[in-house]
């Protein structure tokens, strides 16, 4: 049965809501409209013309209904749907994994002096007697031991070899960061915040746009729409919730094997976002944030496989003529060679990932490695690309690479 409304809620259901707090008052206001009111009683019995319409219960209406007007909540959830948004908002589907993966039976500490030498006790090593060999000199050393012991003459270490060395460093606490895992492919695009991110109710920096709230380092945030405004990366995270897209690491699913890539399982490197997606049979089934190569020590672009495995791997190396930039980096976790020097593998020694940092490896969490160790298999496909085109891909431009 049509029913009678004043052309003032007519006009106002004509209108998009916008935002979803406002559907209670909505309802409220249609709700009201429908009861007879006294000076409405005896219209509400007399037939309406064909020009009006009624508008629709709320609900996704794909196609157009015909009999109804799919305005008001209506509108919104079509265009919710649309953007592949549900409401209420479907949760995040990644799953944190085990905790026991941030584990390595390995102590660090790095060292703060550019070089020291190591000696066959711990009594030679207070008095600097009898040195066996020196270790650097170098920018990024970290040494594993077996135990720290105090003395009124400072603290020394003793080493997996059965070296001492005086304690010029600093003890290391592995950092914590994890991915997520997947049993089946997210719907729509994610990432992680990388610094802060401000979320605002318009895709721009105008004055008049309010900042909603400011989100954190490593929240994880659902993406239904980017686009470009002025030269700037807009992300959708939500009903008029939009954030900064350099903000944040976004991971894109795409089940589509790369070109090159003849298997049903790969992992996907992207260094624009400094993201990795794990594909197995189709599906995504983990993802992360990473940290590849510093510029000019890039991480390659193709496509590769891995070709060796190695539960802990010791790297060295040096690319300066000076050889200032020497590195020497003990117990490496979860090492994966794919092309040449450059590998997979955990990096204890970072805190923050989500930004290039490397000597060309794709560096990860402790956890992470841990994770994609165990799942991957010597021969599995490395996808590495940028879609921006900004990375180097002449094979002349790319030594060895390292860590």
């Amino acid at each position: 049965m049509k029913m009678l409304f004043c052309s003032a809620i007519i006009l106002g259901m004509k209108k998009s809501l916008n935002n979803l707090f406002y559907w209670n008052a909505l309802s409220a206001i249609v709700i009201t409209s429908l009861l007879p009111a006294p000076a409405l009683a005896q219209e509400i019995n007399t037939p309406e013309s064909d020009a009006g319409a009624v508008v629709c219960t709320p609900g996704v209406y794909a196609p157009d209904p015909g009999e109804c007007l799919p305005l008001g909540p209506s509108q919104t959830l079509n265009e919710m749907a649309a953007l592949g948004m549900v409401y209420p908002l479907e949760p995040f589907p990644g799953i944190h994994p085990s905790d026991a993966l941030n584990y390595v039976p390995y102590q660090y500490f790095k060292m703060t002096e550019p070089f020291t030498n190591t000696y066959p006790s711990l009594e030679a090593a207070i008095d600097k007697t009898s040195a066996i060999r020196q270790i650097g000199p170098g920018k990024l050393i970290y040494i594993t031991y077996t135990r720290a012991e105090e003395t009124q003459r400072g603290v020394y270490f003793h080493l997996p070899s059965g070296e001492w060395m005086p304690g010029a460093g600093t003890r290391v606490s592995v950092p914590i960061f994890q991915g997520f895992e997947f049993h089946t492919t997210p719907r729509n695009a994610f990432g992680w915040v990388l610094d802060e991110a401000k979320v605002r109710l318009y895709p721009d920096f105008g004055g008049e746009n309010p900042i909603m709230q400011t989100l954190s380092r490593y929240n994880v945030v659902q993406i239904y729409k980017i686009m470009q405004v002025e030269g700037t990366e807009w992300l959708l995270i939500g009903p008029n919730q939009w954030v900064e897209g350099r903000q944040v690491g976004v991971v894109s699913p795409n089940t589509t094997p790369p070109a090159g890539v003849s298997s049903d399982r790969w992992i996907d490197v992207n260094l624009v976002e400094q993201t990795m997606a794990v594909y197995d049979h189709h599906h995504m089934v983990y993802a992360t944030l990473i940290a590849s190569g510093l510029d000019p020590f890039f991480t390659r672009p193709g496509t590769f496989q891995i070709y060796k495995k190695k539960e802990s791997e010791h790297m060295t190396g040096a690319f300066e003529a000076d050889r200032l930039d020497y590195y020497d980096l003990e117990d490496v976790p979860y090492t994966m060679y794919f092309d040449k020097a450059r590998a997979i593998h955990g990096a204890y020694w970072r805190a923050m990932f989500g930004y290039p940092q490397s000597h060309g490896c794709v560096n990860m969490s402790v956890g992470d490695s841990a994770w994609l160790f165990q799942w991957a298999h010597e021969g599995d496909w490395v996808y590495v690309h940028d879609p921006s085109g900004a990375t180097p891909t002449d094979p002349a431009f790319y030594g060895d690479g390292g860590a």
